[in-house]
Order: C-alpha cells, then sequence, then structure tokens
C-alpha cells in the first residue's frame, strides 16, 4: 500500500491523529510520525509509536533508529539526513492537527523544526487539516495563510462545525473525523481518470410538506449518493452534492447544496447543470406533493383531513432537455419486484440517459437505509453489468467505472479533460 507520513502540531484534536494513524494501518499502509514539542503536550511519542510499529521522530538532529525507512523495509546502512529521508520517501504527507502557527509556517516557507522542514522539503502531495479556535480560523491572517496553501497545490480538509475545546464555545475549527482525513489522502494516491472533470451527484430524499410539521417522504438515506461522490472525488473530479434530506457526514472535498422538496432540487440542478460534465442523479424524489400545503398545523381534534396530491415535475426528465452534447446523465431508478429491469429499461429509453442503476427495493436487507446494494447498470449502447449485493463504495466504483467509459464514448480520450495536478510545494 501506501507510506503516510503524519505530521502533528501542537493543539488538543492531536488525540484525533492517533485514529488517524490506526486506521491508516488498519488498512495497510506503512505510517511513520513526526511531532512538534508542543504536540507532545497532547499526546505522547509512545502512543504514535505504539500504533505504527516505528519511532516517532521530533527534532532533525536526533537520530531515526530506522533510518528513514517505513515499517516493513529494511533499515538502510547509511544513516540518512531524518527530514529528507522521512519525506522522500512518502507518497502523502499528512499534517493533522494543522494548528494557526504551523500554517504560517509553511505559508511563509519556515523551517524552524522537523515537521516544517519536512514539509518545504516534500516533493509528494501534501494534506493540512486546520483545527483550532473559530476565531483564530476566521482571522484574516489564517484565511490567507490557507489561500497562499492552496495557490501551491496544497490540499486543505477544512475544519467542521461544533463544540470547541474552550468552554462552552460553538463555531468552526474542529478536526476533521480520522476518516475523513484518510480518505482525503488515499484520494491523492489512486489514480485520477477524472482529472479535471466536474461531477453533479444528488443524493437522499425530497420532502414535500402537508403542514409545517409533516411531509410526505421516502425512505432514501443519502448513503449511495455520498459513495458515489467520494468515489468521484477520488479519481480526481470536481465534485458538488445536491443534498435533500442527509444526515450522514458529509464527503470530504465535496461542495454541498441543501434542498427539501423536488421542487428545489429541481431548481438547483438547473442551475449546476452547465457547470458539469456528469450528473449522477441519485436522489429520491418524491413523485406527489400535497396540492396547497397548510400554513401551520393540522390539528387532530378537527377531524381527519382530505389530502389531494398532484404530481411533482420529473426533475431528470427536464435536467436531460437541458444536457449539453458533451455530458454524460446516469439516473437511478428504485423498483420493485421481478420487473424491475424492465421497467429501468423503460425509463432509460423515455428520459434519453446515457445510463440507468437499477435496484429491486423488494428485496431485504439492501437499498433504502442499508449499508449494501445489488444493483444492474444499463448503458443506451446496449451494454449490460449486474453488480452482485455489496457494499455502496463497491457499488459506486462499478458507477463510475461506467461513467468512464461513457465519456470516452461520448468525448474520446483526445477531448477529455487531462489531470494537471502536480505535486504541492509548499
Amino acid at each position: 500500500m501506501a507510506r503516510l507520513l503524519l505530521g502533528v502540531s501542537g493543539g488538543i484534536a492531536a488525540y484525533k491523529a492517533l485514529e488517524a494513524a490506526r486506521l491508516a494501518v488498519k488498512r495497510g499502509h506503512a505510517v511513520r510520525v513526526i511531532q512538534t514539542r508542543a504536540s507532545e503536550r497532547f499526546v505522547g511519542r509512545a502512543s504514535f509509536e505504539a500504533i505504527t510499529g516505528a519511532p516517532v521522530l521530533r527534532s532533525e538532529f536526533e537520530p531515526d533508529p530506522a533510518r528513514g525507512a517505513y515499517p516493513g523495509e529494511p533499515v538502510p546502512e547509511r544513516v540518512p539526513i531524518s527530514h529528507l529521508a522521512l519525506v522522500d520517501r512518502a507518497h502523502v504527507l499528512l499534517i493533522a492537527p494543522a494548528t494557526a502557527n504551523t500554517l504560517a509556517k509553511l505559508a511563509h516557507g519556515q523551517a524552524d523544526n522537523l515537521l516544517s522542514a519536512a514539509a518545504l522539503a516534500a516533493g509528494c502531495p501534501v494534506v493540512v487539516a486546520p483545527a483550532m479556535n473559530s476565531r483564530m480560523y476566521t482571522h484574516p491572517a489564517t484565511v490567507a495563510n490557507l489561500e497562499v496553501l492552496r495557490a501551491r497545490g496544497v490540499m486543505v480538509v477544512p475544519p467542521g462545525e461544533g463544540d470547541l475545546a474552550s468552554y462552552s464555545e460553538h463555531g468552526i475549527g474542529r478536526l476533521a473525523e480520522p476518516e475523513q482525513l484518510l480518505e482525503a489522502c488515499e484520494s491523492l494516491l489512486t489514480p485520477h481518470p477524472l482529472g479535471g472533470a466536474r461531477v453533479l451527484v444528488t443524493a437522499g430524499g425530497t420532502r414535500e410538506p402537508i403542514d409545517s410539521v409533516r411531509f410526505l417522504g421516502n425512505r432514501s438515506s443519502g448513503r449511495m449518493g455520498f459513495a458515489l461522490a467520494r468515489e468521484a472525488v477520488r479519481r480526481g473530479a470536481e465534485v458538488v452534492a445536491i443534498t435533500a434530506h442527509v444526515t450522514l457526514e458529509p464527503p470530504v472535498m465535496v461542495r454541498l447544496k441543501r434542498v427539501q422538496t423536488a421542487a428545489e432540487l429541481a431548481g438547483a440542478c438547473r442551475r449546476e447543470l452547465a457547470h458539469c460534465d456528469v450528473l449522477l442523479m441519485s436522489a429520491a424524489v418524491a413523485d406527489f406533493r400535497p396540492l396547497g400545503p397548510v400554513d401551520g398545523k393540522l390539528k387532530k381534534d378537527e377531524g381527519v383531513p382530505q389530502l389531494e396530491l398532484e404530481p411533482t415535475e420529473d426533475v431528470l426528465s427536464q435536467i436531460a432537455e437541458l444536457r449539453r452534447p458533451d455530458q454524460v446523465i446516469v439516473g437511478f431508478a428504485a423498483e420493485y419486484g421481478p420487473d424491475a429491469v424492465s421497467l429501468g429499461r423503460g425509463k432509460l429509453e423515455r428520459k434519453r440517459l446515457d445510463a440507468i442503476v437499477i435496484n429491486d427495493i423488494s428485496r431485504a436487507g439492501i437499498g433504502f437505509e442499508s449499508e449494501d446494494n445489488e444493483v444492474t447498470i444499463l448503458a443506451a449502447d446496449g451494454t449490460e453489468r449486474h453488480v452482485p449485493q455489496s457494499r455502496k463504495d463497491e457499488v459506486a466504483r462499478a458507477v463510475l467505472d461506467e461513467v468512464e467509459r461513457l465519456r470516452e464514448l461520448r468525448v474520446g480520450l483526445d477531448g477529455a479533460r487531462a489531470d494537471t495536478r502536480s505535486p504541492a510545494r509548499i
């Protein structure tokens, strides 16, 4: 697998770096750790050494017992320069947490400790994950430093919003979750066949209001849509996700736009369509909505209300009418029973899609609210692929494989945008 160099700077969120290291090792990556002196006030070396199976370095003047080798590699006979050896062999450098002080050093090319010196010498992709008080994160100096790093090709994993370390404070500045940190690193370690492409994903289920409290909806969780968004990011795409009632943790490096109703989803898709190369329409759109929802709350003691329904707009058909010739549009159809594939094939033709992903929701243990799915992918050129029951991440890989094939057919290899990413320069 990959060699991950983890840099840990001095913040209370350093405890999350332990879990990121554990997850990376569990997935088969070889991990080395550099700590700043301040970080040891929060997490000690012994914890990282126990997880990674390798010595942790803090100073450029201390010897490295492993001589720059990563776990599983032979120890070189020659003693290397520590900050050069570790980063020379790394496939990716992740700095998490990245404090305001460390970000300032990186932006201005300082190299006054082992971590900043290694970052300055890095020829591999660099990922920084800021974590600090919200006032420090939003300060113009920190904002400017992050812009400098982004301009140099550094991937910034933005912090989350929530309770902060300071008592009773709430705001932006929480370190991204360990799974998100590893997800960002792995996105840089995979080939980028969709490099430069812009992918629009819809996820979740729309809700159509009955009154100010109740709604008509469905059981879609958004897991399939988020799996598609994550996989598109891993393949190098710029991803926007339009989400309708999704409570899951969003994928990193994905721009979110939240909607509620089918009409809001349709409007958001129309606005984003001109900017995308691929549309993956995995949201579960309500087919009907109440005619004239009540402004207020229906009272139970007033009797059973008579609900009159009207059809919602066919969002996918509308979008397909507006498409450019070079765009790839993939629909999703949740059908019920043995005729699921034939019903999906009819939708593929009527809506003039490039492909459609069909799942039979009569099957237990797959589809809505489940971690698994089983689908059949039908393409307009007659290609058919069955994906047996597997995790939705695996299904997403199969769908994106088909998207790549369709893009080659539609725009040709010469017309596809090249991936112009280059290693970050601190």
